[in-house]
């Protein structure tokens, strides 16, 4: 397989080049009009590199480039790293699906679930269901993010000092140890929230590993993929290469620089967050897909089996249920008609009801500032993009970049 840069002629690996070219007029007037600040974008096939553009800036206020080696938040991307990390110690026996996560972390072993009420004053009751591992792997525990802003739960999160990040002193330890404090917005199990279950399944993955989640991940992950690139914060001597962080206001049109959050990563995190910390390179993230596609297994580096994989990229909601009837409403660039969930990753159950063209069993994930991935395990496809702009709901760039990759696909 390829490390990176185009290696293959995209007609030897069924793609039209010309039609692969539409990809870039498209992106590109994103960045014409103020828009995007800059993208990169990498499609791959059988695991050669058949595309790969960059165009517009990494930081619009120093007038850098975007390079082969820019480094960019991908934030929610973190979160199929830390379920292969779960996995890998499931495949180990040292934990089950249907544990109690209370088995490792005590705090959570008497949960009550939001019933009615205000903020201030919620009315909860008893959970008759534990929260276990697969709950967390599926966002079926009831828990949220405060800055849905959409239910009574999600308030009380931002009340706790949970909305964008955490309170000042508090590492992943605290930060679960609050989280099991507050109600869950439903019974574990009985619907489908995106939310901080990643981030305590990370803690999970700390308990049970005894390492703490960073070095985990390097010594698990990322150093046998050879993800040179990616982790919880950006080192000054490369911070060089770190894209900027941007922003679309309120009825504005053209992204603004956003360094309060931007500038997190530049300084070593207070904790690391498994739903949302890493920076990476399209170099790097690429890598990771090409393990998934390859059933667990990269460059002699077999992190999981093809067999786990094929279950990690199922379907895992109950009744093989998709996220639009199971899932509470969340404003995002698309609608989930024909999409579930897996153990970590959005999996496609019917493309015609998505309304994009795809397989299948194709499975994905995004961060919040526009970043994206998929795997599609019957055509051989990967694509990663990058770029810097929040929130992801913001423009359909990922709906967008599927219809023009499919539609470059000639064989």
């Amino acid at each position: 397989m390829a490390d990176f840069g185009i290696d293959v002629d995209p007609g030897e690996v069924g793609f039209d080049e010309q039609r692969l070219q539409r990809i870039d007029t498209h992106f590109r007037r994103y960045v014409d009009d103020g828009r995007l600040a800059g993208w990169q974008v990498m499609v791959s096939r059988r695991g050669r590199v058949a595309h790969l553009s960059s165009y517009g800036l990494a930081d619009k206020e120093e007038q850098r480039p975007v390079e082969t080696d820019t480094i960019w938040r991908i934030y929610s991307m973190t979160k199929p790293v830390t379920s292969v990390a779960a996995m890998m110690l499931w495949e180990q026996g040292l934990l089950e699906l249907n544990d109690p996560i209370s088995r490792w972390l005590p705090e959570f072993a008497d949960m009550r679930v939001y019933v009615g009420g205000s903020a201030a004053k919620p009315t909860t009751v008893p959970a008759t269901e534990p929260v276990r591992v697969w709950h967390l792997l599926t966002h079926t525990a009831g828990l949220t993010y405060g800055f849905h802003r959409v239910h009574v739960t999600d308030e009380i999160y931002r009340n706790a000092g949970f909305e964008f990040g955490n309170p000042r002193g508090f590492d992943l330890a605290k930060c679960v140890e609050a989280w099991a404090q507050l109600p869950l917005a439903f019974e574990p199990g009985s619907e489908w929230l995106y939310s901080v279950a990643t981030d305590v399944l990370g803690r999970l993955v700390e308990v049970v590993s005894g390492q703490p989640l960073d070095r985990f991940f390097a010594d698990n992950i990322c150093t046998p993929l050879g993800m040179t690139d990616t982790g919880f914060w950006v080192e000054p001597e490369q911070q060089h290469r770190l894209a900027a962080l941007y922003a679309l206001p309120a009825g504005g049109r053209e992204s603004v620089r956003y360094d309060p959050l931007g500038d997190v990563i530049k300084r070593q995190p207070q904790w690391f967050s498994g739903g949302g910390g890493l920076a990476s390179t399209t170099r790097d993230y690429t890598r990771f897909t090409w393990m998934l596609l390859n059933g667990g297994e990269y460059d002699g580096a077999r992190l999981l089996s093809p067999r786990t994989v094929r279950y990690m990229t199922r379907n895992h909601l109950p009744g093989n249920a998709d996220l639009q009837h199971y899932g509470r409403p969340l404003f995002a660039e698309t609608r989930y008609d024909g999409v579930g969930f897996g153990l970590g990753y959005a999996n496609v159950l019917d493309p015609a009801a998505t309304k994009v063209a795809g397989n299948p069993g194709e499975f994905n994930w995004g961060g919040l500032a526009s970043t994206g991935f998929w795997v599609d395990p019957v055509d051989d496809v990967t694509a990663v993009f990058m770029t810097q702009l929040m929130p992801s709901s913001t423009y359909p760039l990922r709906p967008q970049l599927r219809q023009l990759v499919y539609q470059a696909l000639v064989d």
